[in-house]
């Protein structure tokens, strides 16, 4: 991918970060639910690899809270934080993992961003707001119970448009010499 297509993708998916959230807040408690902030940035970091990953992470929230005031003041960092880790994480992982099979890639490089980038958010959240009352329980119930839907539809939907972006050829394939089968 060339330097202006990763600029260029990574300006869609801070404007996606903005946009995806007012049409899930449009669901009640839409937006803590599935996360619709975390898929632009995930993505950027798989296609367009680590550093605009990173960028999307940090610009997203910021100017998303800026312009719609979502996420909240409160939010705001620990969100920032955790979404740059996704970002960073994701393509990071991209770079290691090479199973052969692109959607065990997609997935490991998910799963560790997603996991790292939630542990980064309650750290952040912890030592910013809850003066010493924020527990394990509390993480977990904040970061993994009420967003598990929000989880499920992220390891659905990214390697879906992953897939759809490499069929359309704005991305190259990652394995060419294979089939087009997903596993």
């Amino acid at each position: 991918m060339k330097k202006t297509q990763k600029l260029t993708f990574t300006a869609v998916c801070i404007a996606l970060c903005i946009a995806l959230p007012v049409v899930f807040h449009m669901i009640p408690e839409g937006g803590k639910i599935f996360s619709p902030m975390h898929i632009p940035v995930l993505l950027c970091g798989l296609v367009a690899g680590p550093a605009m990953g990173l960028i999307s992470g940090l610009a997203g929230p910021l100017l998303s809270s800026l312009i719609t005031a979502m996420p909240g003041p409160q939010n705001l960092f620990p969100m920032m934080a955790e979404l740059a880790v996704y970002g960073l994480v994701s393509g990071l992982m991209m770079r290691v993992v090479r199973t052969d099979k692109l959607r065990s890639d997609l997935w490991a490089s998910l799963l560790v961003a997603m996991i790292a980038g939630r542990v980064v958010g309650g750290i952040i959240t912890a030592a910013l707001y809850t003066k010493g009352t924020y527990s394990l329980t509390l993480w977990a119930a904040v970061y993994f119970g009420k967003s598990s839907p929000g989880i499920a539809l992220h390891l659905l939907l990214v390697p879906a448009v992953y897939y759809a972006l490499e069929k359309a050829k704005f991305i190259p394939k990652r394995y060419p010499s294979a089939k087009t089968e997903r596993t």
